[in-house]
C-alpha cells in the first residue's frame, strides 16, 4: 500500500501543476514568483518571456527528478496546450530552459537533493522589472 501511495504522489503533484496552469495566478498588476530554493514538492514559479513556468522536484535516489509545466502567460494565444518536461538531476547539475526571446531559467539541484532553485534569479527579476 506504502509502495503504491509513493507511485501516486509524483502524478497527483504534476496534475495539481497542469491545474494550476489553467487558474489566474496574477493579481491585479504583479503575477507571482518563487525563484526557490524550495524543498521536494513545492513550486519553483517563474516567468520567461510571455510563457509562465511551474515547476516542483521529488527526491529519487539522491537526485532530483523535476517536473515543469510550460504555458502561455499572453492574452493572445490562451488557448496553447501547457507542455511537461521532466528531468532528473544530480546535486549541482544545470537544467537550463530556454524560450524564444532569448531568455532562460536555470534550474540546479542542491547538496543531497534537499532542495531545487533558480540560478539566475536576478537577471529573471531584473528584466520583469523593466517590463512593468
Amino acid at each position: 500500500m506504502l509502495l503504491r501511495t509513493l507511485r501516486i504522489l509524483p502524478l497527483a503533484a504534476a496534475s495539481m501543476l497542469a491545474a494550476l496552469a489553467f487558474t489566474d495566478m496574477a493579481s491585479a498588476d504583479q503575477a507571482q514568483v518563487n525563484l526557490g530554493p524550495v524543498g521536494p514538492y513545492q513550486p519553483i514559479v517563474a516567468t520567461v518571456g510571455d510563457k509562465r513556468i511551474i515547476a516542483y522536484y521529488a527526491p529519487d535516489g539522491g537526485k532530483c527528478a523535476v517536473s515543469a509545466v510550460v504555458f502561455d502567460n499572453s492574452t493572445v494565444d490562451r488557448g496553447q496546450t501547457p507542455a511537461r518536461i521532466r528531468v532528473t538531476l544530480h546535486p549541482g547539475e544545470l537544467f537550463h530552459l530556454d524560450s524564444v526571446v532569448d531568455q532562460t531559467v536555470v534550474l540546479t539541484c542542491g547538496p543531497n537533493a534537499q532542495m531545487i532553485t533558480v540560478l539566475n534569479r536576478g537577471e529573471l527579476l531584473t528584466k520583469a522589472a523593466r517590463v512593468n
